[in-house]
């Protein structure tokens, strides 16, 4: 007789004892555990087929082991995976998010940035692990005071527009005297591309007519920055 799918489902307490990984956590403490059965405990069950921790080693080879990657990945990308429903999908993304935002909280953004890597610090976090390119600018005061942080706009997988309309009307209405451009390279290439060259040019000329410096430019990618300034290219 055929049982409900919930019912054919492995749960962690019909596992051998080392297979359980509440219980492992519990015993030998979180540093103990592979992220696969970090990610088990988060998913609790698997399939008809495969424990939690089964599928968990599962999604993590599809992903070649680098949790990175998984943090990439969307909802339906997750629930591809038999035994994977939306709010299991939700719960590895979420988790992930949150090991995220807690690498951010232990390096604090200055409130002066005097350098590029200053820069990449305050705005790294808004452009990891994205899939599309995002533009944003930070705005300068006088002592290299950071006076705020925009959103320009957000484009597809290769590029994004960058108006310098809307970057120096936030830059006169905040009476900023300096703006830091960044942009991400989803690719994970930090080598500029000759568009962010040439628009790089054009916003320096269009800053000098209104008394406003580009400072510098930054390319963010999962593994690191490029800072125009630092390469003598700005």
């Amino acid at each position: 007789m055929f049982k409900p799918y919930h019912e054919n489902k492995i749960s962690i307490k019909a596992w051998a004892e080392e297979d359980r990984p509440r219980e492992k956590l519990s015993a030998q403490g979180r540093r103990a555990l592979t992220d696969a059965e970090l990610i088990a405990i988060l998913i609790s069950s698997g399939n008809d087929n495969e424990s939690a921790v089964e599928l968990s080693k599962r999604i993590l080879h599809h992903y070649d082991n680098d949790l990175a990657k998984i943090a990439k990945a969307s909802i339906s990308e997750l629930c591809n995976f038999r035994g994977i429903g939306e709010a299991k999908a939700i719960s590895i993304i979420a988790a992930l998010e949150i090991g995220r935002r807690r690498n951010d909280a232990e390096d604090k953004p200055a409130e002066f940035v005097k350098t590029s890597r200053d820069a990449y610090n305050l705005l790294r976090r808004h452009l990891l692990d994205l899939n599309h390119e995002e533009f944003w600018m930070i705005l300068i005061g006088r002592s290299a005071k950071v006076m705020g942080k925009e959103l320009v706009s957000k484009g597809g997988m290769s590029h994004t527009i960058a108006d310098p309309k809307i970057i120096f009307r936030s830059a006169l209405l905040q009476n900023a005297t300096g703006v830091i451009l960044v942009h991400n390279h989803p690719s994970g290439n930090l080598k500029p591309s000759q568009s962010d060259i040439d628009l790089t040019k054009q916003l320096r000329s269009a800053g000098k007519l209104l008394d406003i410096q580009v400072l510098d430019h930054l390319i963010i990618t999962d593994s690191g920055y490029m800072s125009f300034g630092d390469e003598g290219i700005l």
